[in-house]
């Protein structure tokens, strides 16, 4: 039987297993959070497909198969972002969203474009190592228990320890600290014991820093400096007195950290890395075109040529190691309404072979946006109120009129897609969630009327819309 500190843990409902995940199968997943946008679901179902397909290859062959990278073309709001997240999380791949316009930001030059790569393998280096202390996370609660007990009842390591030199030793005495500690054991798992306080000893390392003015790629310097200074202040045991609530949490880390390999934890999450990692390059179309002539290092296409190596296949040195990029899938993304995909550089453009084109949002799109998914955003307003007891209930014809507005501001104003939806829903339930457990009707039902209330003057108004929505 597992023992979880800190109360029970419900099991979370099991994952399928990506093997056995078809394409179809898992457009059905993205289906779960995404509405329509099915090319793209297709293409990027297929992507991942071929990465299980190519892990079953033999060696020479699977080192050869390269990712298809992927590029989105597609108006703000209309599902880019969390289709690439929602892929990531079902592969349960190490993901990161990097805007590649930041790359022509005054400051960033040549190579600091590796800081994606590093980036991923921090987010690799954390997933790998939050998974090996679930692994361990039974031996360690079991080991932190018995701490704490020996805390609580020091005599019996001495009655332990004595027992098993000297046989003379009276049995009633060990029988009747047993008994103690058992009762201690019953206490501490039912939460009894978790105001009393104990001492406990921990390492503290003095908090020196160094200061130094920054340039091209020293945000790994930084993190080399910090490692390299960090053994000159070696650290110190401290004891302290803390509840055995809070010493829980912080034996069962220190506990966990002890019992595995950290070094072992890097080289999985790099090999992770290398075979399922996901960037997903957003604002792609702001650095599309080519330029003649001027410094090609801070140009638009200079950002290019500086992406290109990373996105071919090539080798980064972070402070885990060394990582290969030639098997990480490339998902780019743009609105590309000024420029087109044909501006950017011959090279990258080989390097993004499938290209979906995302649909804008219909009328009946933005009805299911708000109730299908299952993070839509009515259901998260309905839970957050339901912890003050409130019962929000949407009405067909509200979800019709929200939806309605909804095409309407897009069309005459700025079109932002399904973002709008969250301007709209803040402003519509503000009163609500302003009274919150304060209102005496905890029954709050939002029907078709009360939009239009609510939101219809607002919407109507051309200069107050451009300041509000």
């Amino acid at each position: 039987m597992a023992i979880y500190l800190g109360g029970e843990v419900k099991e979370a409902a099991p994952k399928p297993k990506l093997d056995e995940l078809t394409p179809r199968q898992i457009v059905i997943e993205l289906d779960k959070y995404v509405v329509g946008q099915a090319n793209a679901k297709r293409a990027v179902a297929v992507a991942l497909r071929n990465r299980i397909r190519r892990q079953k290859l033999p060696p020479e062959i699977a080192q050869d198969v390269l990712p298809k990278n992927i590029l989105m073309i597609g108006s703000t709001g209309v599902g880019k972002t969390e289709i690439a997240r929602r892929l990531a999380r079902l592969a349960n791949s190490p993901f990161i969203k990097i805007e590649a316009s930041k790359f022509t930001e005054v400051g960033y030059v040549g190579r600091d474009v590796e800081s994606m790569i590093r980036e991923l393998t921090e987010v690799a280096v954390d997933m790998t190592k939050q998974a090996a202390f679930e692994e361990v996370l039974e031996r360690a609660a079991e080991n932190v228990e018995e701490k704490i007990l020996d805390i609580l009842l020091p005599s019996s390591n001495v009655y332990s320890a004595s027992y098993e030199n000297d046989n003379s030793l009276d049995l009633s005495e060990k029988s009747q600290t047993n008994r103690t500690r058992e009762k201690l054991r019953e206490q501490l798992r039912k939460g009894e014991l978790d105001e009393r306080l104990i001492e406990i000893e921990t390492q503290e390392r003095p908090n020196a820093s160094i200061d130094f003015v920054g340039g091209q790629g020293m945000e790994e310097m930084g993190v080399n400096f910090r490692d390299m200074f960090g053994n000159l202040f070696p650290s110190k045991s401290v004891r302290r007195k803390i509840k055995i609530s809070e010493a829980k949490t912080f034996l069962l880390r220190e506990e966990q950290e002890s019992l595995v390999d950290l070094e072992q934890i890097n080289r999985s999450a790099i090999k992770k890395l290398e075979s399922s990692g996901i960037i997903f390059l957003d604002e792609i179309d702001k650095i599309a075109g080519r330029e003649s002539g001027g410094n090609p290092d801070v140009s638009r296409e200079g950002v290019q040529r500086d992406l290109l190596p990373i996105v071919e296949g090539t080798t980064v040195n972070t402070r885990y190691g060394m990582v290969n990029t030639e098997h990480i899938l490339f998902i780019a993304a743009g609105a590309f309404h000024v420029s087109k995909p044909s501006d950017l550089i011959p090279e990258l453009q080989g390097r993004f072979p499938i290209r979906v084109e995302l649909e804008s949002l219909t009328l009946d799109d933005f009805k299911r946006i708000l109730i299908q998914p299952k993070n839509s955003l009515i259901k998260q307003y309905q839970a957050l109120l339901n912890t003050e007891e409130i019962n929000l209930k949407f009405t067909d014809d509200a979800i019709a009129t929200l939806a309605e507005m909804t095409v309407a501001i897009n069309k005459n104003t700025e079109d932002i897609g399904a973002r709008r939806l969250h301007t709209l829903l803040e402003k519509l339930l503000e009163e609500i969630s302003f009274l919150g457990n304060e209102l005496e009707q905890k029954d709050q039902t939002i029907d078709s009327k009360y939009v239009k209330n609510k939101l219809e003057e607002l919407v109507q108004d051309q200069n107050l819309r451009q300041y509000i929505l």
